[in-house]
This record gives structure tokens, C-alpha cells and sequence, in this order.
């Protein structure tokens, strides 16, 4: 039997993605969709990306409820369903719930492997396995991939590689430490005294996993937990139970602000000198392990050397409101790595970049953006008959505003003879742009953490803020609502 060419060789395309986990596979759905001819590259030789490796103790942190008051195929679904890609074809939505055993409503790692390799199978999406991009350069307009298996040449490339490659504080002595890529089973840490570097979502994931088995935990960073982010976090399943124990007095768990001054290899394992920050003295650690949970950076390969600017320690690339490197046009990311763009970070616990139940909103509004400025390609604009009952429908149940609190919008522009739907776009870019009148709604989070629905008027270039009063169960399609929101949007013409 002859052999099957992979798909992909190398050569000119309009686009490159690379990565096959959920950001790249989200990513190439949307491009496809809207008519983008492209590539996808990877490195790994089947889908799934991270979740073939990571979390280490399996559970996920974003959750999904298999039977919820909506239909699975109903949009309004995937607020219940925080880790299914999205699709068009009801044949493709809401995958993850149906492999899940339900003994938790947060999915195993394997559970989310086989559901994104279920949607890439489904969804006939291709990719070229096996293919590494080892270097970057330009000629031209022209972006090229350097490959194990040859050159790519793009106009633009979107870099779904996710936040992957182990990254270590500079600590003294860190290097002789465990990264969580390293940790080892549960039991392993039986009767151990174990030191964790690190009070971050990995840092509390290894606790919670080694609690039942440990003889002391200790978690060790300089700032204090963030109690008041974590009630509106879906960190707050793998932060609560150990900083519970440690709370309430649990003898053998301890959740420290330190600063770690240096880490010494000993006879029989290691010394974990600290010093408080927000307390005085110091304290000394005979431990058996250290694990340094201290997080993970994308893998940018000689981008940095190309002029491309990072945040957060020069772990994340620096991007603008549509994912793109503020430093070098044409380079989008996608998946982990949009935390890059920090959007207004007007009010407390708000978008969620970093996971896929917000990426994936990402990942299609990235898309369009790419049909629009690439190939010219004109988004739909329907007519809004009623723009109000439209609006508050929208700041109701729409998962985009629900999931990327501050950060993704519904716009509705003001038209002569009515309004028209302008689909859903980054708040920020809605802010800064300009243009026709308009109105943006959004869902954000005030500064007491309370949940609120917020527009934005665009009028005659200027913007005023409103924000509508909250809701006990996140209702705003009721009389009072109306006729507040209709007020406001008398100021405009249409």
C-alpha cells in the first residue's frame, strides 16, 4: 500500500498555526470556518497538547455538568460546560461531558485528552505530526517557520504552544530542587516532610495530591494567598482544602508568606532557610523533598531575539486586545499564552485567559480578526429589532460575557434606520478604536467582587459608562432593567 503524504508540506501559506493542543485546534476550526486557508504544525504526534503530560494528579480545575437545565447543543450550554471546544455542528459540541465517569464534576486529564482528540477527529481537522519549529525569521512581509521537516512561509503565524516549559524562581539553590513537571506519585511522599515552592494554582495542586500522604506540607512564597480573588477563581478547588487545613489550625500543613534565601542540599535531603514578609523572624526547614512549584513560561525559542517583548518575568508574550505580539505584526498567540493581553484589569477576578473555557472565545474572535485584516473578509452584521431586549439577553447568558468578565463584549451599532449586530469583540478594543455610535455590553466585576452587568455608550467619538444594578440570580430581562437600558440608549439615533 503506497504511503499517505502528511498534511501540510512545507511551503507559502496565509497562515501557520502551531500547537495541536485545545488553542491550536480551536484556532484551525475558526480559520477554517471562516475561510482561511492555513497550516497547522506540531510537534507532538497526536492531539491534546498539555493534557497529555499536565495536571500531574489528573484532575482539571474548570468543570463541566453533564446534565444541566439547557440543552447540551444550546449555546447557553457551555456556561455548564467549561471544557468542550466549540463548534458550529451540534455533532461537535459538548464532547467532554459524555466521556466523563461523573465522580467529579471536574474532568480527569484523560477525560480531556479524549475529548479533544474526539473534536479534532470529528471536526476532520489536520494536522502535520511530527513537525517542530526549531527558528524563526523574516524575508519581507513574509514570516518563515523553520521546521525538522522544512520552511513555512506565512503572513501571519498564531503560536498555540501553550505555557509549558518549567520555570524557576531565582532562588539560591532552586536548581536543586523537584520542578512539578518532576513530582512524583502520591505515595511516593509517604511519611516525607515536603517543602513546596511556590503558593500558586501548581503549588496547591501538589499539596491537595500529597496531603493524604505526607507527613508535613509546607507551601512558601513571599505574598499572602489571595482569599478574595480565589471565591470567583476555579483555582479555589485545588487552593482550598490545604489552605483550609493550615487555616483552622491543622497540625503538619502550613501555608507561609516567606522569602526563600536559599535552598541546601543535606545529608538526608534539604535545608529550606525563610525569612517572613508579612511577619517578623525567620524559620529553618529540615525537609525530605522540595518541590518547586514555581510555575511555567511559553516556549518562545528565538522569538525574544527577534524583538518580541514578554511579560510576567518573560514568561508570556506581551499582546494586544487581538492576541497579537505587540512587538512583531503578523505573530498571534493563542491558547495559555492570550494571557499575554491584559485587557482594561479595571476591577478584581474577571477574564479567563489562561484556561480553555475562556481561550476558546479567544480563539474564534482571533479568527474573524484574521478573515478581516488578512483577507478582507466582511463579518455579518444583522439587523437588532430590539436592541434592548437584545442587549440584556446578552448580559443574561451569554457564556463569552460570563466566562471573559472585562474582557469580551457584544456590540450593537447605531445605524440611521436601526441598529445592527457588530458580534463580539475585546472590550478594549471596542474602547479604543473609535468609530460609528455604538453600544458594548460587558459583565464585569466590582471592587466589592460583586457581579455586574456594564455598557458602554460610543457617541459622537466619546464613551460614558453605565453600570445597571446587580442581580441575586444574574437576571436582567425584567421591566425595571428595560426601561433603565432604554434610557440610555435613547441618546442615540437608530
Amino acid at each position: 500500500m503506497a504511503s499517505v503524504e502528511p498534511a501540510f508540506p512545507p511551503g507559502d501559506y496565509d497562515v501557520t498555526v502551531v500547537g495541536s493542543g485545545p488553542g491550536g485546534l480551536q484556532t484551525s476550526y475558526w480559520l477554517r470556518h471562516f475561510g482561511i486557508g492555513h497550516a497547522v504544525l506540531s510537534q507532538d504526534d497526536a492531539p491534546g497538547g498539555m493534557f497529555q503530560r499536565f495536571p500531574i494528579f489528573q484532575r482539571l480545575i474548570t468543570w463541566t455538568k453533564p446534565d444541566a437545565p439547557v440543552e447540551r447543543t444550546a449555546r447557553e450550554y457551555e456556561w455548564y460546560d467549561h471544557n468542550s471546544l466549540l463548534a458550529v455542528e451540534p455533532e461537535l459540541k459538548a464532547l467532554v461531558p459524555s466521556l466523563m465517569d461523573r465522580e467529579y464534576d471536574l474532568p480527569s486529564r484523560a477525560e480531556m485528552e479524549a475529548g479533544i482528540a474526539a473534536f479534532a477527529a470529528r471536526a476532520h481537522l489536520q494536522v502535520r505530526y511530527g513537525c517542530s519549529w526549531e527558528s524563526t525569521r523574516h524575508e519581507g512581509d513574509r514570516i518563515v517557520l523553520v521546521t525538522n521537516e522544512g520552511e513555512y512561509r506565512c503572513r501571519a503565524v498564531v503560536f498555540a504552544l501553550g505555557v509549558t516549559e518549567p520555570w524557576r524562581a531565582s532562588v539560591p539553590g532552586i536548581e536543586h530542587a523537584a520542578h512539578y513537571v518532576d513530582t512524583a506519585t502520591p505515595e511516593r511522599y509517604a511519611g516525607r516532610n515536603v517543602f513546596i515552592v511556590g503558593k500558586r494554582n501548581s503549588g496547591f495542586e501538589v499539596a491537595q495530591g500529597i496531603l493524604p500522604w505526607a507527613r508535613s506540607t509546607i507551601l512558601g512564597s513571599p505574598r499572602p494567598v489571595q482569599t478574595d480573588a480565589l471565591a470567583l477563581s476555579a483555582l479555589r478547588v485545588r487552593y482550598l482544602h490545604p489552605y483550609d487545613e493550615y487555616a483552622r489550625g491543622g497540625p503538619g500543613t502550613y501555608v507561609l508568606d516567606v522569602t526563600i534565601e536559599r535552598i541546601e542540599r543535606t545529608a538526608d535531603g534539604f535545608r529550606v532557610l525563610t525569612h517572613g514578609t508579612t511577619w517578623d523572624g525567620s524559620l529553618e526547614f529540615e525537609v525530605d523533598d522540595v518541590i518547586a512549584a514555581t510555575g511555567f513560561q511559553t516556549p518562545l525559542r528565538d522569538l525574544p531575539q527577534l524583538g518580541l517583548v514578554t511579560v510576567n518575568d518573560g514568561r508570556v508574550p506581551a499582546l494586544t486586545a487581538f492576541w497579537e505580539s505587540v512587538s512583531l505584526p503578523g505573530v498571534y498567540f493563542a491558547g495559555n499564552a492570550s494571557q499575554g493581553a491584559k485587557g482594561l484589569a479595571k476591577r478584581g477576578a474577571g477574564a479567563s485567559l489562561s484556561a480553555v473555557n475562556g481561550f476558546r472565545y479567544n480563539a474564534r474572535v482571533l479568527a474573524q480578526h484574521i478573515a478581516e485584516t488578512l483577507a478582507g473578509h466582511a463579518r455579518p452584521r444583522p439587523p437588532v429589532p430590539d436592541v434592548v431586549s437584545f442587549l440584556l439577553r446578552e448580559l443574561s447568558s451569554a457564556p463569552e460575557l460570563w466566562v471573559q468578565k472585562g474582557y469580551l463584549c457584544r456590540v450593537v451599532n447605531a445605524q440611521q434606520n436601526g441598529f445592527v449586530d457588530e458580534g463580539v469583540v475585546p472590550l478594549a478594543h471596542f474602547l479604543d478604536s473609535g468609530g460609528a455610535d455604538a453600544v458594548a455590553a460587558s459583565v464585569e466585576v466590582d471592587g466589592a467582587g460583586r457581579i455586574v452587568p456594564t455598557v458602554y455608550l460610543r457617541r459622537s467619538g466619546e464613551i460614558g459608562e453605565h453600570t445597571l444594578s446587580s442581580h441575586p440570580i444574574h437576571e436582567y430581562e425584567s421591566e425595571s432593567y428595560r426601561n433603565e437600558l432604554a434610557a440610555r440608549l435613547a441618546q442615540l439615533p437608530g
